[in-house]
């Protein structure tokens, strides 16, 4: 991959901020656990901070970059956090400051070369890498699973960008030129009100992409199709994404 930065959030950067569901503490004391010192992370391509926050809990400084000013102006201020709008393959920190390295949900965007020769860049010796991602969420109702994949699919699958493939393959078949580590099996559950689950619908950039083409709200049909099956107003569901991850070495 080697084209140039394709923004397709800062127009839903706020409901990403929102409604973007939370990951695990559990990841992020492994993932500390594996850097060779808790003195610098760099979170890259870190959008609203959903990583960022965690991170800041357990390194002495956190250097979070994004190429989208709007994501970052969504970020909540921590001390421990520096914010700067830049690319991954190109991030201005210093030469070995690095002792982990973190992109969530983001890595199929990049020019693997470029970013993976930016990571050797920054790494400290040792330094720990992990890229994650999630794909569709599960509620553990047949109706509602099945009717969310098919929006996913028949409504606004025409308007994922090619790269969403990667996502659908659970980061397998991405490059990773690392000392490869298996890491443990991570899940991300949240409960929420079907209000909440549309509005994460709706952070979908395939669906911001129908509504730029067609004018309109393709979740709102969605969710009266969801209602009836979903309960009260205010019945919460635990929704469940798995993680995919990959982890290593620096070398």
């Amino acid at each position: 991959m080697s084209q140039p930065f394709a923004d397709h959030f800062s127009s839903v950067a706020a409901g990403y901020a929102s409604y973007r569901p939370r990951y695990p503490d559990a990841l992020f004391d492994y993932l500390a656990a594996l850097a060779p010192r808790r003195d610098v992370a760099w979170d890259c391509a870190a959008g609203s901070g959903q990583a960022t926050i965690a991170l800041a809990a357990r390194f002495e400084r956190v250097m979070a970059t994004d190429a989208s000013e709007a994501q970052l102006r969504s970020a909540p201020a921590h001390p421990a956090v520096t914010y700067a709008v830049a690319t991954a393959e190109s991030s201005g920190l210093p030469n070995a400051s690095v002792d982990l390295v973190t992109v969530a949900q983001a890595v199929h965007w990049f020019d693997f070369d470029r970013f993976y020769a930016e990571v050797r860049r920054v790494a400290t010796p040792g330094a720990a890498i992990a890229v994650w991602s999630y794909g569709m969420n599960r509620v553990g109702d047949a109706g509602i699973d099945d009717t969310v994949d098919r929006f996913y699919r028949d409504v606004v699958g025409a308007y994922w960008p090619p790269e969403r493939r990667l996502i659908e393959e659970g980061y397998r078949t991405i490059p990773f030129p690392f000392d490869e580590l298996t890491p443990p099996v991570f899940d991300m559950t949240e409960r929420w009100t079907l209000e909440t689950m549309l509005g994460y619908l709706r952070t979908w950039s395939a669906v911001s992409r129908y509504r730029e083409v067609h004018g309109a709200d393709p979740v709102t049909p969605l969710g009266r199709e969801l209602a009836p099956m979903w309960g009260a107003e205010d019945d919460a569901r635990q929704v469940r994404w798995p993680l995919a991850i990959r982890v290593g070495r620096v070398s």
